[in-house]
């Protein structure tokens, strides 16, 4: 059974940090690209980051360029969001996703962490 199983969400002040973690298990997930979501209150999901295990194929969100970082821990099948200078317009329930190689469409996510961004 594939899960994706997100943690690290919580309550922050603007200019603080986070780390978001995503645990990928019941599949080989090396030929996937592992992205992060976010969908705030009234809003559609979008974009944030996205990378391959293997390290290429790295994209951002205009957004969050400069501020977030995506990164992998290949040996415990997790991928990584460092969220840094927190905005309150961040705040949103962040998702994992992974898609195929070369694919566009997500086939598995994970079912969420919020994060909330106080002033």
């Amino acid at each position: 059974q594939v899960q994706l199983v997100e943690s690290g969400g919580g309550l922050v002040q603007v200019g603080g940090s986070l780390r978001l973690s995503c645990a990928a298990s019941g599949r080989t997930f090396s030929n996937y690209v592992m992205g992060w979501f976010r969908q705030a209150p009234g809003k559609e999901r979008e974009f944030v980051a996205a990378r391959s295990w293997s390290g290429g194929n790295i994209y951002y969100a205009d957004s969050v360029k400069g501020r977030f970082t995506i990164s992998t821990d290949n040996a415990k099948n997790t991928v990584y969001l460092q969220m840094n200078s927190l905005k309150a317009e961040d705040t949103a329930v962040y998702y994992c996703g992974a898609r195929p190689l070369g694919g566009t469409q997500y086939d598995y996510w994970g079912q969420g962490t919020q994060v909330t961004v106080s002033t």
